[in-house]
């Protein structure tokens, strides 16, 4: 099996099977592939467990229900899946001692033997406040993933007992070793008045971190001035939105 990723803002992850071995993807990742490769759809395909419970887990860390398993047949085959958004596709490896928490949308695909549940890290109180960064995937088994993140990424290093404090929406990725705590933002001030959210993130050492510039709730909320027209602007004013948030996406692309 060898992977590619190509291209940079709008990233294609193309990965070329041999006869007989495969590649899984939650359903709707796939784009596309070459006529060695067969596609089967179920609850299984060796990817966080087999039948009722193992879908289970996954949807509960944010997965789909369904899995779809690429097997080359024949001869040599490829399979490519399309970033959704920009940002960046990383190749991860799991095993004994090495799982991962992803954010809940992450995962794009893995080899049969990579496992996904769900990682709840706090309080249901602080699930409430969380935001994105609560509901995790956990990546355990063995074998190779492929995460997708958004934006621009940053990758630290943490010591032992060393903390970054992130807001909730950046925390792409990191090592099952770092601990993951949900805190309110100090001050009545910073709280209300600040615009950044009532909660952080602090991420513990030791293990490594990936953090991501643009997940798409932030995303969201850059563009709602743009799109929030209550039904009552004028073509002038609906033309002038209209080319504010194509500027915008424009700018995105453009990088």
């Amino acid at each position: 099996m060898q992977d590619a990723v190509q291209g940079t803002v709008l990233a294609v992850l193309e990965i070329t099977l041999e006869p007989g071995e495969s590649v899984v993807s939650e359903a709707g990742e796939f784009s596309w592939m070459s006529d060695a490769v067969e596609m089967a759809t179920g609850t299984g395909g060796g990817v966080g467990g087999q039948g009722v419970m193992g879908a289970l887990k996954r949807v509960a860390g944010g997965s789909s229900l369904l899995l779809n398993t690429f097997t080359a047949q024949g001869g040599t085959g490829m399979v490519a899946f399309a970033a959704r958004l920009p940002g960046r596709i990383v190749p991860v490896e799991v095993g004994p001692g090495t799982e991962l928490l992803v954010h809940r949308h992450g995962f794009m695909a893995g080899t049969p033997g990579v496992e996904i549940s769900v990682a709840l890290q706090q309080t249901f109180r602080g699930g409430i406040f969380g935001g994105e960064g609560f509901l995790l995937q956990r990546l355990a088994g063995a074998g190779k993933a492929w995460i997708e993140l958004s934006g621009e990424i940053r990758a630290y290093d943490l010591a032992a007992g060393q903390t970054l404090r992130v807001h909730p929406g950046h925390v792409g990725m990191f090592e099952s070793s770092v601990r993951f705590e949900v805190v309110r933002v100090p001050g009545l001030a910073n709280r209300y008045l600040g615009a950044d959210g009532h909660h952080f993130v602090v991420l513990t050492g030791p293990g490594r971190v990936h953090l991501q510039s643009m997940p798409l709730p932030i995303l969201a909320g850059a563009l709602r001035p743009y799109l929030d027209l209550g039904g009552a602007a004028g073509p002038l004013e609906a033309g002038a939105a209209g080319g504010a948030v194509a500027g915008a996406l424009g700018s995105l692309f453009k990088r």
